[in-house]
């Protein structure tokens, strides 16, 4: 296996010779035939652009988190194994590469739609709330604040934007008219019922999950089936409950500090995107090995 690292030991890249791969903006993931390699960079993205540099552990992080998440959510997924021993004999002398930051998982139909649950009324949703009363077309009661518990958890879809475009927020009849009614009312009904699940579990734990993005497939049998990242700090906004408190954001456990950070630097939101310093990369890390230990209970492996 080739691997490619930054100066602070940050994985940007791996490939495994004569095995076809293609990129995403954090993983890379191998075609084995009947199952994919999925493998969880140290990658960084922010406003659908790659940094040039990385987050050391944060493929474990989410590669891990999602794990976690899969298994306590029960709904049906992708994953086949995460146990590197399991793996087909072609992976076996990468087997120290991938512990922690890979799994295999089965080949689905990916449903093309990004769908988001937002419990929290904050980000894109606010700024439109502010000009319309509106999220996502969804007209919402007079009164919220910035980051206001939302009386019910809305489902806002977005387009699957290919790497350096921005997804695009579209309503419920334009998801209807991409993947057919039946299986955007699914789509709907399994976002929400799975946000309020984790949220019920993550409050529990301190941590507030103020929105997320799931992503689905078809399975052969035709049902939806959960698939790639859950509920990791790149999918979703972690709020600590002891710092909340209506009417302003409070800080992050999860990539919103990376954008913070952008922003405050004029970042255009175009590619190239600038190095990271080195204080920001390492706060960064703590707040994913956080984000992790509290929600999971347990250490980074």
């Amino acid at each position: 296996m080739n691997m490619k690292y930054d100066k602070n030991h940050a994985m940007l890249e791996c490939s495994v010779p004569g095995v076809p791969s293609k990129s995403g903006k954090v993983r890379d993931v191998f075609d084995l035939g009947d199952t994919l390699l999925m493998v969880v960079t140290d990658r960084i993205s922010a406003f659908d652009v790659i940094l040039p540099c990385g987050i050391p552990d944060k493929g474990k992080v989410l590669n891990q988190l999602s794990l976690f998440w899969l298994d306590f959510l029960g709904m049906k997924n992708h994953l086949v194994t995460a146990d590197v021993e399991k793996y087909p004999e072609v992976l076996r002398p990468y087997a120290d590469d991938l512990r922690g930051r890979s799994m295999l998982v089965k080949k689905v139909k990916m449903v093309e739609v990004e769908c988001i649950a937002r419990g929290y009324l904050t980000g894109s949703g606010w700024k439109e709330y502010q000009k319309s009363g509106t999220v996502n077309g969804q007209r919402l009661r007079e009164g919220y604040q910035n980051a206001s518990k939302l009386d019910d958890v809305l489902f806002t879809p977005t387009t699957k934007a290919a790497i350096g475009d921005h997804d695009e927020a579209i309503d419920f009849a334009q998801t209807a008219k991409l993947v057919g009614e039946k299986t955007a009312e699914a789509l709907r009904d399994a976002t929400i019922s799975l946000y309020r699940r984790a949220a019920d579990y993550a409050v529990q734990h301190g941590i507030i999950i103020a929105d997320t993005k799931f992503e689905f497939g078809i399975d052969d049998d035709g049902s939806l089936i959960l698939a790639d990242e859950v509920l990791t700090p790149d999918s979703s906004r972690f709020w600590p409950e002891a710092s909340y408190a209506v009417g302003r954001n409070p800080p992050s456990l999860d990539k919103q500090y990376v954008r913070d950070w952008l922003d405050s630097v004029n970042f255009n939101h175009q590619p190239p995107a600038p190095v990271l310093p080195d204080d920001v990369i390492a706060r960064t890390r703590e707040i994913y090995v956080k984000a992790y230990e509290e929600l999971s209970g347990g250490k980074l492996a």
